[in-house]
């Protein structure tokens, strides 16, 4: 699944991401999700997390999480859930997560829209 993603979650995701952000990050993640992607592809999802997070990003992260987020996002997506995902993501999340994150990593070019 390497699509490009405009729309908002509400749920959980159990893998790892890879890419950088700019923005910042308040809490921590981990219950369910629940919402819809709107991107080269039409999909939606239902889930949890467990943590939260209260802030934004743009960019792209390396890590992963197990928890949900609330809000939306604009960018792409590399992977699958429950597993893993390589890409980016412009908007804010409200929930919070458990796992790890490489932060502030220089994002290549290529990898944005």
């Amino acid at each position: 699944m390497d699509e490009w993603l405009d729309g908002w979650m509400d749920g959980w995701m159990d893998g790892w991401m890879d890419g950088w952000m700019d923005g910042w990050m308040d809490g921590w993640m981990a219950g369910w999700m629940d919402g819809w992607l709107d991107g080269w592809m039409d999909d939606w999802m239902d889930g949890w997390m467990d943590g939260w997070m209260d802030g934004w990003m743009d960019g792209w992260m390396d890590g992963w999480m197990d928890g949900w987020m609330d809000g939306w996002m604009d960018g792409w997506m590399d992977g699958w859930m429950d597993e893993w995902m390589d890409g980016w993501m412009d908007g804010w999340m409200d929930g919070w997560m458990d796992g790890w994150m490489n932060e502030m990593r220089e994002s290549p070019g290529s990898m944005r829209p």
